[in-house]
């Protein structure tokens, strides 16, 4: 029986094998863009206390519906005044209720780095995330091949992005290192089942060496959970669902950026 993350992955091939843009055109065009990134890992680094990544959220496979007719410029803008680090926006259409629209509206309304939450499968995945206006792009290493993850984190870099390198266990842990990743995300989210192992961050924390932005995702429910991640050694976290249901985003974000 084929899993969320087998039938979501699919899909994302598929439009990707039908796409006949040039990779070559959109890098051209990526790269001729005005205006730097704004620095997703760079602002998480310099984060006071524990960094949140706050996310622009509709619904999800797992739960259904969150907030589907949020306005994603103003979550965004009420996400910063709480003192949101970067954004994470989901851009999948299908799954996740997502879109580029809904990242440009949020960027556009804030001055924070913002990351395409998103599955990338292909070269034109990462160039995409530049030309809408992304400032970070996330790679899955159980999506990806050994190839696949060095290729799309090299371009990635190429193109003035962040490349977030999420990971669920040893195994891709030491994946990402291989191919230089400095800022790892321990998805809490196991992608087969959804489930979520609040203890699968805290244990593979210790294992990053120094040098690497730690990011705990998925599964933050509020303020004592983000607390132990803290206390594990996470730079961030990233928190959606939590954040999109709690009424008062701002005071939400607020209470996590207290913590340390």
């Amino acid at each position: 029986m084929a899993t969320y993350l087998d039938r979501i992955l699919a899909g994302h091939r598929e439009v990707a094998a039908a796409d006949g843009r040039s990779v070559g055109a959109l890098i051209e065009a990526a790269r001729a863009l005005e205006g730097a990134p704004r620095g997703f890992a760079a602002r998480l680094a310099a984060a006071q206390g524990l960094g949140v990544i706050s996310e622009v959220k509709r619904r999800s496979p797992s739960k259904g519906d969150l907030a589907p007719d949020l306005d994603p410029a103003l979550l965004a803008a009420a996400y910063e005044a709480g003192d949101a680090t970067c954004l994470s926006v989901l851009t999948d259409v299908d799954w996740f209720g997502g879109s580029p629209e809904d990242l440009a509206a949020a960027r556009a309304a804030v001055a924070i780095p913002v990351l395409r939450k998103d599955f990338t499968v292909c070269e034109a995945d990462v160039c995409d995330a530049r030309l809408m206006g992304a400032d970070a792009v996330l790679l899955i290493a159980a999506a990806l091949d050994d190839a696949e993850l060095a290729g799309f984190h090299q371009l990635a870099l190429d193109l003035g992005l962040d490349a977030l390198m999420e990971i669920h266990d040893e195994a891709e842990l030491e994946r990402a290192l291989a191919v230089g990743a400095t800022l790892v995300g321990v998805n809490q989210r196991d992608l087969v089942t959804f489930e979520v192992d609040t203890d699968r961050a805290v244990r593979m924390a210790p294992q990053m060496p120094e040098g690497v932005i730690r990011v705990a995702e998925s599964g933050v429910r509020g303020v004592p959970d983000a607390t132990r991640l803290a206390e594990a050694g996470y730079h961030a976290v990233l928190v959606g669902e939590s954040l999109v249901t709690a009424g008062d985003a701002t005071a939400g974000v607020a209470a996590l950026r207290a913590i340390g």
